[in-house]
């Protein structure tokens, strides 16, 4: 059990939350603007937490809700606070306001170089469908693209112990969805969709301006 509250994130908590994005993503971060926009579609399609403990945000991360499909957007920990359980504690409130929503299955999108936060979203029953190359800007590493049906206990572990049962790492971030099952969506919040999942293709026309490393746990 983590010692951090989890709570919806405000635009009060906007200066925090840019900071730590830059700490972790450097160029890859996102803008306050995007962030403040992201924002402001919360509730409707947006689910945003902060972990907070005692007014220092360690944690953060949000989810895009539409229609039977859900999609983590970013999850993200501080660096001196890896490796105790708020990532996974995210994630899971993630998985379980998708449920909540009513999707029935969720999407994310992870490096390849990243075998760690790969480990952490096949623990909690992501499978790859597909790769989408040169996602993550301005970098140019490709992305794994993972899914994720809900069930009765979305937040239910697969395997509490993890694939290897050894540390977890980085967790990667998604671009949204499109809005059929089975396509690869947007890699940002106006990019064209690409085709079906399981099929290698290009980034979308602003791959640079949403995903980008995910959290570290």
């Amino acid at each position: 059990m983590i010692s951090e509250t989890l709570r919806p994130m405000t635009s009060a908590d906007l200066s925090a939350v840019v900071e730590l994005d830059r700490e972790l993503f450097g160029a890859e971060a996102w803008s306050r603007a995007m962030l403040r926009g992201e924002l402001a579609q919360q509730p409707d399609s947006r689910h945003y937490l902060v972990a907070d403990d005692n007014g220092v945000i360690t944690g953060y991360a949000g989810l895009l809700a539409a229609g039977s499909q859900g999609d983590v957007l970013t999850l993200a920990v501080a660096g001196d606070r890896w490796g105790q359980g708020i990532g996974s504690a995210l994630l899971e409130a993630l998985l379980a306001e998708a449920a909540r929503r009513g999707c029935a299955e969720v999407f994310l999108e992870v490096r390849t170089d990243n075998a760690r936060a790969q480990q952490l979203y096949r623990r909690y029953g992501f499978v790859q469908i597909g790769v989408r190359r040169g996602y993550y800007q301005p970098s140019g590493i490709d992305a794994l693209v993972m899914r994720r049906e809900l069930g009765p206990d979305p937040a239910g572990l697969a395997d509490p112990a993890g694939p290897q049962g050894g540390p977890l790492g980085p967790v990667g971030p998604a671009g949204p969805v499109g809005p059929q099952a089975g396509l690869v969506g947007p890699a940002g919040p106006q990019g064209a969709p690409l085709g079906p999942a399981g099929l290698v293709g290009p980034p979308g026309p602003q791959a640079g301006s949403r995903p980008r490393e995910g959290s570290r746990e």
